[in-house]
């Protein structure tokens, strides 16, 4: 049989396996919508056959397509992890790795794995989507993000839930508020001053009130953003203090803020990394997912280092 199609046409039919949708496929291969179609056009034509149902609102795989795409998967992994493994990742075919996150999780995680991804593969193209968590679980279900970083996750059942960190909620404030010289702040304490707070979409802000249920004085907030990254925002221009998780936070030479431990009670939120229940990665997404493991383990143990030089 003569082979009239190419590699673009496999990653164009999987790109559209994969997203259901025509236009998001297309968008992520770059290509303008009627030259995606070509190419699922000629891949069906050098088959003879016909692999996707098309309807003015969906698009699926026909039981040839279903079978056809998974050897597909199946044969660019392969053709992934022995471009990987021909100079320790500097070329690869499948050039951009997409993870969708939270915002607050950048500054702390997110952006050590991508330095330490970029010096194993400068090729790899990292894509962040940063959106909120019920966001960044649609787009991880939906296949728009290879795997996702988030806090909520765990209770999906299309979804794999692999904790990270578990960290705890503190105070943000400025270095000249009276709140910075405290060793631990409590959230009727906070009540005392004007309080910025996320949105009742945030998914923190529901954790939040479902964590201080009955708590006598909570804070009632006097600003609110949509984003954990934009209240830290405001906290610096001087117009309150935030209660933020403590990954949000920047390291403890910043100029002007600081964070400080909120108790009674102590809230705590679970990090971790999601990706869909039974599909593989591609090998260089694996690679960058798997990154997240070894920055874990690397902080943990400069962690017990520190506490054995301080004992």
């Amino acid at each position: 049989m003569a082979i009239n199609f190419d590699l673009n046409d496999l990653l164009a039919f999987r790109a559209v396996a994969e997203l259901s949708s025509f236009r998001k496929a297309a968008e992520s291969v770059h290509l303008s919508q009627p030259a995606f179609s070509r190419r699922i056009d000629k891949l069906e034509q050098a088959l003879g056959v016909r692999l996707l149902e098309r309807t003015t609102r969906r698009v699926t795989l026909t039981a040839v397509g279903r079978d056809f795409e998974r050897k597909v998967r199946e044969l660019l992994d392969e053709l992934d992890a022995t471009l990987l493994g021909i100079r320790g990742g500097a070329v690869t075919r499948m050039g951009e790795v997409t993870v969708a996150c939270v915002p607050s999780t950048v500054y702390y995680y997110l952006s050590e794995v991508i330095r330490r991804y970029h010096e194993r593969s400068p090729k790899v193209r990292v894509k962040v989507l940063d959106a909120g968590a019920n966001e960044v679980l649609a787009a991880v279900a939906r296949g728009e993000a290879d795997f996702g970083l988030n806090f909520i996750g765990a209770q999906e059942g299309e979804l794999e839930f692999k904790p990270l960190v578990e960290e705890r909620f503190v105070a943000a404030c400025r270095r000249d508020h009276p709140l910075a010289k405290m060793r631990r702040v409590s959230w009727a304490q906070l009540a005392q001053y004007d309080y910025i707070s996320v949105g009742r979409t945030s998914g923190n802000r529901v954790l939040l009130e479902q964590a201080l249920v009955g708590v006598p004085g909570r804070p009632q907030a006097i600003y609110e953003a949509q984003h954990v990254t934009t209240t830290l925002g405001l906290v610096e221009a001087g117009l309150g203090i935030a209660a933020v998780p403590s990954m949000a936070m920047p390291g403890p030479d910043h100029p002007l803020l600081v964070s400080v431990p909120l108790v009674e009670p102590v809230v705590t939120r679970k990090v971790g990394l999601i990706r869909r229940r039974g599909r593989s990665l591609s090998p260089a997404a694996q690679q960058l997912f798997d990154l997240f493991g070894e920055v874990k383990e690397r902080r943990r143990g400069s962690a017990k280092g520190a506490t054995g030089r301080g004992a």
